[in-house]
């Protein structure tokens, strides 16, 4: 009988399927479901607002093989904050991560929480908090299992949200009445491409795609991760892009445009297009299961940013302590308290906007570490190359530096106090190298 790894070792046992699942449920959260009415107001016609969601699609996937390429060559669970630390310098990595452990994570788990309670009170009349406690407490009893069982846990769920929009697209075609939408190019579709609502739109089209690259943050648990993480990332993008693209068509096939125009609840109006009456709850009860699995993908990324950087700076060891079934237990705990204490005073809406100009450029910097890589070390062995280099890292450097500009541009405020946690984490960085030069590290 072997004996058991170290408790401060990861186990590499999670399979090709389980990381697609996590890369899926971080992705498909409740953006698609909301920002079609913003888009068919200044876009009214079929065929542009498609090809919004191919063309957020494929900028996901230039992101998703640049993602590949790095973390094939350095398979170790942390993300941008590993990326970047290699790639660039470790100050940029720590930054990074400081991001996803304040609020990167915490904040969107708090946020679909919240929302999964304020749907659930909407059936069954019990109190928001009560579901939206109950749920952050019992996935993280999950993710302190076993992995085995954390990834059996993602697939259902994951499986589940897939199954359930599969349904709601195909009752669209076989219950909803068609609406007068052609999915052709048709005239004056060139002017409303050319028009800058259109450029506006794929910002949002972009949020909903964020979460391409999950599977980076939990690449030091894959099974043969040279192999495994390039196929999760990309295969759980493309996975993603055909859902956004068939579901958006059955919405815009089975529910009248005007009915649409301008509403964020575009879901509930579908819905209760294809449904009846009963539309929205069966609307609340398949966003509400779809999001178990988002927070529980999140639940599992998360703590590997925190349990990593325990790992290199002895300042943060503590989070990198993990049980006997070797997952990073107290950075999981860690992040069940901020979480709930976002849930309890609501502050995360704000969070999330203020650490978005942020997050665009932690994932700008790591693309562009394809080309200083590629320059630096060329001969470095790297099991899976980008796809299409250097269009794909040109085409999604490009699309970030002008979604960039539009974060700060519209909300200047959020994007300042964005720098300074910036800055906040700029101090800590220079304790924890303080510290570990008088210990000796």
């Amino acid at each position: 009988m072997s004996a058991s790894p170290p408790a401060s070792a990861p186990l590499r046992t999670v399979t090709l399927p389980v990381a697609i699942a996590v890369v899926v449920a971080n992705m498909v959260g409740t953006g698609v479901f909301g920002s079609l009415g913003f888009q068919v107001a200044d876009i009214p016609s079929g065929f542009p607002v498609i090809l919004l969601w191919l063309i957020g699609g494929l900028l996901s996937f230039c992101g998703a093989v640049c993602y590949a390429e790095l973390a094939a060559m350095m398979p170790r669970s942390g993300g941008e904050y590993h990326l970047l630390r290699e790639a660039w310098h470790p100050s940029l990595g720590f930054l990074s991560g400081w991001i996803s452990i304040v609020v990167g994570f915490a904040a969107p788990v708090a946020a679909n929480a919240v929302l999964l309670g304020t749907y659930l009170h909407a059936i069954f009349a019990v109190p928001a908090w009560v579901f939206s406690v109950a749920v952050v407490v019992a996935v993280t009893a999950i993710h302190l299992g076993s992995l085995s069982w954390i990834g059996r846990f993602q697939v259902v769920f994951t499986v589940l949200k897939v199954a359930l929009i599969v349904v709601l697209i195909g009752s669209a075609y076989w219950l909803g009445q068609a609406q007068p939408v052609s999915f052709l190019p048709r005239e004056g579709d060139g002017a409303l491409i050319a028009q800058p609502a259109f450029a506006i739109s794929l910002v949002y089209v972009l949020y909903a795609y964020a979460g391409w690259n999950a599977a980076a943050y939990i690449a030091g648990e894959l099974r043969q991760p040279q192999r495994t993480l390039p196929l999760a990332l990309l295969g759980g993008t493309a996975i993603v892009t055909v859902l956004y693209v068939l579901l958006n068509a059955a919405f815009l096939h089975a529910t009248p445009m005007k009915a649409m125009q301008g509403k964020p609840e575009v879901g509930f109006i579908a819905a209760t297009a294809i449904y009846g009456e009963r539309g929205g709850m069966v609307m609340g009860l398949l966003i509400s299961i779809g999001l178990i699995s988002t927070i529980s993908s999140m639940t599992w990324a998360g703590p590997r940013v925190s349990a990593t950087i325990g790992e290199d700076y002895g300042i943060f060891s503590w989070l990198a302590r993990r049980n006997r079934h070797g997952v990073p237990a107290i950075a999981i705990l860690a992040q069940a308290v901020i979480v709930l204490i976002m849930v309890a005073r609501s502050e995360f809406q704000e969070l999330i906007q203020y650490v978005q100009a942020l997050l665009t450029l932690s994932s700008l910097l790591t693309v562009l570490a394809v080309f200083w890589l590629r320059w630096r070390q060329p001969r470095a062995p790297r099991p899976y190359r980008a796809w299409g280099y250097p269009v794909t890292p040109l085409i999604f450097s490009a699309a970030s530096v002008y979604v960039l500009y539009f974060q700060i541009r519209e909300k200047p405020v959020e994007s300042a106090w964005g720098l300074a946690t910036l800055a906040a984490g700029g101090l800590i960085y220079l304790v924890s190298l303080r510290t570990s030069r008088e210990r000796g590290v």
